[in-house]
């Protein structure tokens, strides 16, 4: 019996808790994002959805290079928007003509979609898909006929491309498009229009395991902004009844300008960084482009993200307990650049060296208080690799708490890295790592939240004692792992200028 099954009989989970599909979201932690349409051949970001479907023409189309690169670069999924905003449809749906069916692509016999699946599968890693609710290009958008037609695209996408792990839903809805041609601005009511319950309904049917994103939910949210940067701290728990009222206040209406980036303020520093003691488990994901278009410009091939860019943002969304989700634009060619390609191989190569050696491991571990005095909750639990298992406390004794690692010889580090055991919820508000020096302790970090993973980049220290403390918590900790890491090429932050 491993102790995520002895845990509910000794430990009572605090607050909100992940669902299996939202626990299995939180393993993946960073994946990439696909943006590929006639964008890519017309220059534009938001296409306005008079675009020929024969402009459609990768000339070298590789969904094995694709993917490939994401894989390559450490990304554990891929989410393709099979349908942005100017209509068009990467797959041949039998509800349009205005797909790569009627692309001048392999003559209209290709489907994006499906090799783009099928290469995540030869690759091992998930495949997701994004549908835009808002559609430029359909005669009947802001009314009910195209809700019907929005509904059976997602069945068709949920139903013929195998198992995805997220269904991807933009909040850009309505304002001025080319609609069957008409040239003309449609305002809906995005709290009722689509119907939501009954539209993720299709998805939760047809793929019980895949998370559903939006803005708010249900599954898992959006940072509030598009750099890639999750708030510090950053909550998985939101009030949603609080955020959705702030947002009906500053938005009841939905239009083309009132969906750009930072319109509702409010709600969207609510996004950013949760609420502590909110009463859902929505935890954040963090969308950036490896560029500075989510589609492939040839203007910015001399923009793409440096390997060390790559790693503070790393830091800022995986480390502080949200998901990266990274953009790779694929070119007219139908690959991913050559610049793209080459600043991701740094960036993983990075990556493996900065977390090639746990020094905590060669620690000894000891704790103030092990819950019941029971193996089952021992100190050692927190390094031993093993995510489930996990060090806690009594009831009595959750805070002040702390772990005490001494090592037999000094060791040099400047990363911390914690993770909290999620089916028992986030339970530690603020939390603090000392060093000895001098034989006094002397703190190096003090912050607040954990959750899923919490990565802490510090003054480089060398010591051979390190205390890890509980400063603040309404229940006893639940620590699945501690670790420290080495990376003397990091940019450290050095932790007495954080706020």
């Amino acid at each position: 019996m491993n102790q995520s099954e002895l845990s509910p009989t000794n430990l009572q989970a605090f607050g909100p808790v992940p669902t299996p599909r939202q626990l299995a979201w939180h393993k993946r932690e960073f994946y990439g994002f696909i943006h590929f349409s006639v964008n890519t051949f017309t220059g534009r970001e938001w296409g306005y959805g008079d675009e020929s479907a024969g402009i459609f023409a990768p000339t070298a189309f590789d969904a094995d290079q694709i993917v490939r690169t994401a894989a390559e670069a450490g990304m554990k999924g891929l989410i393709l928007t099979c349908k942005h905003h100017d209509g068009f449809c990467l797959w041949p749906s039998i509800y349009t003509e205005h797909s790569v069916k009627n692309s001048s692509w392999l003559r209209g016999k290709g489907d994006v979609v499906r090799s783009i699946s099928e290469a995540c599968g030869n690759h091992q890693i998930g495949f997701g898909i994004y549908l835009s609710p808002w559609d430029r290009n359909h005669p009947d958008y802001g009314g009910p006929k195209y809700i019907e037609y929005f509904r059976n695209q997602l069945h068709e996408l949920t139903t013929q491309y195998g198992e995805l792990f997220e269904v991807w839903f933009d909040g850009a809805n309505g304002g001025d498009g080319y609609y069957g041609g008409a040239n003309e601005t449609r305002s809906i009511d995005r709290e009722t229009y689509y119907d939501w319950d009954s539209t993720y309904e299709i998805v939760r049917r047809n793929q019980p395991n895949a998370v559903i994103f939006s803005d708010t939910g249900p599954d898992i949210r959006w940072i509030g902004n598009e750099d890639g940067i999750a708030g510090e701290p950053c909550w998985a728990t939101i009030d949603k009844g609080r955020l959705l009222s702030e947002r009906r206040k500053t938005s009841p209406k939905t239009s083309l300008n009132d969906n750009m980036v930072g319109a509702w303020d409010s709600p969207t520093a609510m996004l950013t960084s949760g609420h502590r003691h909110g009463c859902s488990w929505l935890p954040a994901e963090c969308d950036v482009s490896i560029r500075p278009g989510w589609f492939y410009h040839a203007s910015e091939d001399d923009k793409v993200r440096t390997p060390d860019e790559l790693i503070d943002l790393y830091f800022q969304s995986v480390g502080r307990g949200a998901s990266l989700l990274l953009n790779l634009p694929p070119d007219r060619r139908g690959l991913i650049h050559e610049k793209d390609v080459a600043s991701l191989k740094i960036f993983q190569s990075r990556l493996e060296q900065i977390f090639s050696l746990n020094l905590a491991q060669e620690a000894r571990c000891s704790a103030s208080n092990i819950r019941g005095g029971s193996q089952i909750f021992a100190a050692e639990n927190a390094i031993d690799g093993n995510p489930e298992t996990y060090w806690s406390t009594d009831d009595d004794a959750n805070a002040p708490a702390e772990l005490i690692l001494e090592f037999p010889k000094t060791v040099t580090f400047n990363i911390l890295q914690l993770r909290e055991f999620l089916p028992l919820g986030q339970r530690i508000d603020r939390f603090a790592l000392d060093v000895e020096a001098s034989g006094a302790w002397k703190q190096w970090c003090c912050e607040q939240a954990i959750g899923s993973r919490r990565l802490i980049r510090g003054q480089i220290c060398t010591t051979s004692r390190v205390r890890f403390r509980v400063v603040s918590a309404p229940v006893c900790p639940a620590i699945s792992e501690l670790a420290l890491y080495c990376d003397l090429k990091t940019r450290s932050t050095p932790t007495e200028e954080r706020k």
